[in-house]
């Protein structure tokens, strides 16, 4: 008896006889995707199918279609169900997830890039004409081009990523396209942007925050400021933790400044025993090996201890740059070769995550506070202010120290109990911190640190025997890795 054909993922019937085709519908063997389209994955779902096997079947139903609008932004994938594309046919074609969305005009042009099959996708500056044209929306509210404020966001990533070379010659490109796809008029809008993004042109009103902070001569971070504005969205609407630092409290914290102090360098790998941090910050006694290292503990001694500093936070984005700068000079005092106060002047990095680049630091940081600025409670803004600094990561070191402490500032000046991260405690921090920049998980944050300050607030620091005391009994001053490895964690006391 001969044997059924082998079939591959996706089958025409301009390539297979109807009635086999037919035969093997009804035998389960292929599965109806469109009209004249089957599949004979048909234990998967249909729209995952068509997903995978998308520009195949678009390039054999509508032949040299160029993707283009905002599917050729997004890279040719079929984003919010839709695929755009310019082709003569009239019609949609319906496929299970996706519709693919023709419209007429010019075929591939140059600088468009040919994809397999014979599709082609649109260039970039094809991409930034067709996407300034105005359009209408569909039935369902979509509309097939970008906004004002996203074409103005991705003018603003280009700008940061290539530089003014780069805008020109995408400027000059566009240019020799414009005729040719009737878009004179959306060149002169496109030219007026670069313009505004190069401080050449003002003869342009600017809708997207990214791109009026640049021509103002403070470009941002973008994807910086929506994980900005992500976690700002989280905070308010989690329940405000208040934690209050009671006045009668006060003797229990006394000694606060100099663990807080003490662990927030640990964390950072400057590492001494209790006693010998002890004798740096109250005998002054620096050991002659490491001077530099005692001053870092004793620059954030000097500022956690403090309460008239840790009572002062920003009030608004250039508070803020004046506030870091002049905590990180106290913090660096010691070590010149970390530019005291100043900005970074080169990228910096940690494992895998890149930090804001050196020319973007002060419009991240006061477009990025004003972003948390109506946050109401002190923890949420405390949370908010630690991670803005983290992430943005103004200076070539002492980062996560100062972020420590404007964190903590928030909770002071609040009269709200601070936030201290022991060395056991060192890698959920880190963890967290790394969730919400990789991931967007900004609850795993929220609560690794709402967990430390429940821990904080039960500790009794009005003595070093009383608080060493405590600190043992919790683990916290296990190293974190070798607590991980035979799964001690953090207690509350």
């Amino acid at each position: 008896m001969p044997q059924p054909p082998a079939y591959g993922p996706i089958v025409f019937t301009d390539e297979v006889d109807r009635r086999v085709l037919a035969r093997a519908g009804k035998a389960g063997r292929l599965r109806r995707l469109a009209p004249g389209v089957y599949t004979s994955l048909t234990t998967e779902e249909p729209s995952e199918v068509v997903r995978r096997h998308l520009w195949r079947i678009v390039a054999h139903e509508i032949p040299a279609a160029v993707i283009a609008d905002r599917s050729a932004r997004d890279g040719g994938l079929a984003a919010d169900e839709r695929l755009y594309v310019i082709a003569p046919r009239t019609r949609p074609l319906e496929l299970p997830g996706v519709r693919v969305v023709p419209r007429s005009g010019p075929g591939a042009v140059s600088g468009d890039m040919a994809l397999p099959g014979g599709l082609y996708i649109a260039g970039e500056a094809r991409t930034l004409l067709d996407n300034l044209a105005r359009t209408r929306l569909d039935r369902t509210g979509r509309s097939r081009t970008l906004s004002r404020d996203e074409v103005e966001t991705w003018l603003d990533a280009l700008c940061a990523a290539r530089g003014a070379s780069g805008l020109n010659k995408l400027r000059d490109q566009a240019r020799e396209l414009a005729p040719t796809l009737g878009r004179d008029s959306e060149f002169d809008l496109l030219e007026r942007l670069i313009g505004a993004a190069l401080n050449t042109r003002d003869d342009v009103r600017l809708t997207s925050s990214a791109l009026a902070s640049r021509a103002s001569g403070r470009p941002v971070d973008g994807p910086r400021l929506a994980a900005f504005a992500r976690l700002a969205k989280a905070l308010a609407d989690t329940t405000p933790q208040v934690i209050p630092a009671l006045p009668e409290d006060e003797p229990r914290r006394r000694l606060l400044p100099f663990y807080e102090a003490y662990f927030s360098n640990f964390i950072e790998g400057t590492e001494f025993t209790l006693d010998e941090a002890a004798e740096i910050v109250f005998d002054h006694k620096l050991p002659d090996e490491r001077p530099e290292d005692a001053h870092d503990i004793l620059g954030t001694f000097r500022i956690a201890d403090d309460p008239a500093e840790m009572r002062t936070v920003p009030r608004g984005g250039d508070e803020l740059i004046h506030l870091l700068q002049t905590r990180h000079a106290i913090l660096m005092d010691a070590r010149p070769d970390a530019n005291p106060g100043r900005w970074k002047e080169k990228a910096n990095r940690a494992g895998s995550t890149q930090f804001v680049d050196p020319r973007l630091v002060e419009g991240t940081l006061s477009e990025g506070f004003d972003l948390g600025a109506s946050l109401a409670s002190p923890f949420a803004r405390a949370i908010f202010l630690m991670f803005l600094v983290s992430e943005v990561h103004p200076f070539t070191d002492g980062n996560g120290r100062i972020a420590r402490l404007m964190m903590n500032a928030e909770l002071v000046a609040a009269a709200e109990v601070r936030i201290i991260i022991p060395t056991v405690y060192r890698l959920n921090y880190l963890s967290a911190l790394q969730a919400a920049t990789h991931t967007g998980n900004d609850q795993a944050l929220i609560a690794a640190l709402s967990f430390a300050r429940r821990w904080t607030a039960r500790l009794d620091f009005s003595t070093r025997s009383s608080a060493e005391a405590d600190l043992s009994a919790t683990n916290a001053l296990r190293d974190a890795r070798d607590a991980e490895a035979v799964g001690i964690r953090l207690t509350l006391p």
